[in-house]
């Protein structure tokens, strides 16, 4: 029986055309993040199943990809439940990993901590456009700085790295945690609720008013609260200024809603707006709740027009790193899709700029040996002058061995034939 050459179900092969973006966009994003103060760090891809089962990942949580015990540590005669046979778990996302690292390493790092992390996360998820079982997350994150300086360079350090890669007229949505909790407390629903309430919420872009409406008078709500609550949306409809719509929610809600977090928004939006690069707006929406329960504060979300969805996200998570140590620091970040985001360059034709002149040497296959030293120090001279040169066999369908080449960007070939 062969052996299956399909990658499985989920994931994919990538092939040297997407690498070449790929290198490129992952270039592109470090060094506008280092320009930012950010750090690059690596943490393992395996977590202890306990970290990533701790009620933070939300809906996550139920997609991770479990890891057997192993050797005399795996006996499944004897095993009873899952915690007899799983030890660790494939990271869902980089943010847990990060709050471990800190938790860890935190003597060792300057305060406030500003973190660079790219690397592979594992979902078992429903595969679809933009969507794998394995992609890579490249997050930027801000430990140890409680003010809204944090969520300041975040989006101001995203942005300007999607400027640099020709992306336009996208939004960040941004929203507060403290205000998504004092809506639902103005229209009557019990603390204990909230929860179930924002995660009918989180579909309004999908169902609609009417659509939320329905599933939260299925779930026993009073429909006194409900209209309440949703009659605060329609109103809202049209303000997507950041100011326009807090200052309508701070007059509407009193007291409660915490002015401090009124506040913030507003100071976060004057001062992004005021110092952005790239093109793109800042819009308030306050249907926004990001699937993370371990958020505390500002939320955000990148939407492209491109993608039709989200391109990236991320928000203030305050008290996840006090699971680790018993002691809350104030932590924020954002992740940019990096899937997506190669998605939408690779479906507009992205070409990587200033890529050096490429050149194939093709040898005739009874090219003399005494001979070979020659051509391969001519390709080492044209490499010393910044020249990418491919050294290779020819084919003898040399046609179709020009046509590969010439799709991964060689622009010349210089043929070697044994009558030289």
């Amino acid at each position: 029986m062969a052996l299956a050459k399909k990658p499985v179900n989920g994931m994919k092969d990538i092939l040297p055309e997407e690498m070449q973006v790929r290198d490129y966009v992952m270039n592109v994003i470090k060094e506008t993040y280092r320009s930012f103060g950010f750090t690059p760090i690596e943490t393992p891809c395996m977590e202890n199943i306990g970290n990533l089962s701790s009620k933070q990942g939300g809906e996550n949580e139920k997609l991770i990809f479990k890891v057997l015990k192993r050797g005399e540590k795996l006996n499944l005669e004897t095993a009873k439940e899952e915690a007899d046979v799983v030890d660790f778990g494939m990271r869902y996302d980089l943010t847990v990993p990060l709050a471990r690292f800190y938790s860890n390493n935190s003597n060792n790092l300057p305060s406030p901590f500003k973190a660079l992390q790219m690397g592979n996360v594992w979902r078992a998820d429903r595969p679809q456009r933009g969507r794998y079982r394995q992609f890579m997350q490249c997050d930027i994150d801000i430990l140890g700085e409680p003010t809204n300086l944090a969520e300041i360079e975040l989006i101001l350090a995203t942005t300007t790295t999607l400027g640099k890669l020709g992306f336009q007229n996208f939004q960040i949505r941004i929203n507060e945690r403290r205000i998504l909790k004092a809506m639902a407390a103005y229209s009557g629903f019990l603390e204990e609720a909230w929860d179930s309430v924002f995660i009918t919420l989180d579909k309004m872009d999908k169902i609609g008013l009417e659509g939320v409406a329905k599933e939260l008078e299925e779930s026993g709500f009073e429909k006194e609260s409900i209209e309440k609550y949703l009659d605060l949306f329609r109103k809202m409809e049209g303000k997507e200024d950041v100011a326009e719509g807090i200052s309508y929610l701070a007059e509407t809600l009193g007291d409660f809603l915490e002015k401090e977090a009124a506040d913030s928004l507003k100071e976060i939006a004057s001062c992004v707006n005021d110092t952005k690069e790239a093109e793109f707006a800042l819009v308030f929406d306050p249907t926004l709740v990001r699937g993370m329960s371990y958020y505390t504060g500002t939320i955000f979300e990148i939407a492209m027009p491109e993608f039709g969805g989200s391109c990236g996200g991320g928000g203030r998570y305050d008290k996840m790193i006090g699971k680790f140590t018993g002691k809350d620091i104030p932590a924020c970040g954002f992740s940019i899709g990096f899937e997506r985001i190669i998605l939408l360059l690779l479906e507009s034709g992205f070409q990587v700029p200033g890529q050096s002149e490429k050149i194939a040497y093709l040898i005739e296959k009874n090219y003399p040996a005494e001979k070979m030293a020659q051509v391969v120090r001519q390709a080492q001279n044209e490499r010393k002058n910044g020249k990418q040169v491919l050294v290779a066999r020819m084919n003898k369908n040399k046609k179709f061995q020009k046509e590969k080449l010439t799709a991964e960007g060689y622009t010349e070939f210089k043929e070697f034939f044994n009558r030289d």
